[in-house]
């Protein structure tokens, strides 16, 4: 008998089923997860813009509040009395600290809600914010808080240029709007002229109108003392005549022609300017001084003077108002520019929207 037949049925093994590849397994499971789609085009750029809005919106609120709160805060506590002043200002100090780490909190958790509602929500409710408080800046209050401001931060270099700010804001109140529009008056036409100098030299129309109502009211002539023409000019450094000539392309210059007066002058405040480092009254000074003896610089140097407040007590006979007389006039031109008309400094609130308009030269004097 043949050995295959004898063996037992029960020993016969049964055919075993075939296992699936773990390999097809893991490609099929891997095959039904769906895939992640990539941002469309331009969302990260987007994104960042709205990031960029949001941040610098809520710089700027920041910013204009903390100018407001302290600006009003030092008026409020102005003395050097610990109990009555340094330490309730100090106290306001902390409080503003920690008013800030709240609004940051509250701003934080109101943006997680925005950003469920739509991705845009932040950076509007922050821009609408920012115009809100931008509106609010151009107002004549603000104006009144960030001089205090400016004030408290800059000590005493900032305390003599208010003071001297609120002698030029007394001279134009001196003058009248009735003897500053008669000057205006006059001044119609040489204002081509003016503005042409101005824009040649790159300096303050306002402010070279100021020096031609100081000098001649408007009503050019040689004077005795040798000043000629509208700016009465006498002696000037040799550098801004060839200055005056080149840009107006002549040989030679003709003081009696208002345009060639003008472009003198502006040369002659664009070089004291420069020398004095942008400082608005001591280049004033030293135009009315004038280079003979060595000019201001000279006297400063002389008295270790650094300043216009240190140098005015040295001055003596020298025409120490002349800067305050120059910008009282300039602002009257800033005013009748910006408002088409004069404001009379004591009627109403014209006093607070005057020193918002500001001096020339002299942005945000208060």
């Amino acid at each position: 008998m043949d050995k295959q037949e004898s063996l037992p049925e029960a020993e016969i093994d049964p055919p075993k089923p075939k296992r699936k590849s773990t390999s097809a397994k893991k490609g099929t499971s891997k095959s039904r997860k769906k895939k992640k789609a990539p941002p469309p085009p331009g969302y990260l750029q987007r994104k960042l813009a709205m990031l960029a809005v949001e941040m610098i919106s809520l710089a700027s609120v920041a910013i204009s509040l903390i100018i407001v709160l302290i600006g009003y805060s030092a008026d409020r506590f102005t003395g050097t009395s610990f109990f009555g002043s340094l330490l309730p200002f100090a106290f306001g100090i902390l409080l503003l600290v920690l008013l800030a780490l709240v609004s940051l909190l509250g701003w934080w958790r109101l943006r997680q809600w925005l950003d469920l509602k739509a991705e845009f929500l932040s950076p509007l409710v922050a821009a609408s914010l920012a115009i809100i408080i931008g509106w609010f800046t151009v107002q004549d209050n603000f104006a009144l808080a960030y001089g205090r401001f400016r004030t408290l931060v800059g000590g005493k270099e900032e305390a003599g240029r208010v003071t001297l700010a609120h002698q030029i804001y007394a001279a134009y109140r001196r003058y009248g709007t009735k003897d500053l529009q008669k000057m205006l008056d006059r001044a119609k036409r040489f204002t081509p002229a003016i503005e042409a100098a101005a824009e040649a030299f790159d300096v303050d129309v306002n402010i070279l109108h100021g020096i031609a109502a100081a000098e001649s009211s408007f009503l050019p002539k040689d004077s005795a003392d040798g000043g000629r023409g509208l700016f009465q000019i006498t002696q000037v450094p040799k550098a801004t005549l060839e200055e005056a000539a080149d840009q107006l392309q002549v040989d030679k210059l003709d003081l009696q022609n208002p345009k060639h007066n003008a472009f003198v002058a502006a040369a002659t405040l664009k070089h004291y300017l420069d020398e004095m480092h942008e400082d608005l009254f001591l280049a004033l000074l030293a135009y009315n001084i004038g280079p003979a003896n060595g000019g201001l610089r000279f006297i400063m140097n002389q008295y270790h003077a650094s300043d216009f407040t240190t140098i005015q007590p040295y001055l003596q006979e020298k025409p120490r108002g002349y800067p305050v007389r120059v910008l009282s006039h300039a602002l009257a031109f800033r005013i009748w520019r910006e408002e088409g008309k004069l404001l009379a400094y004591e009627e109403g609130r014209n006093a607070l929207h005057i020193q918002h308009i500001g001096i020339p030269g002299l942005h945000g004097d208060l």
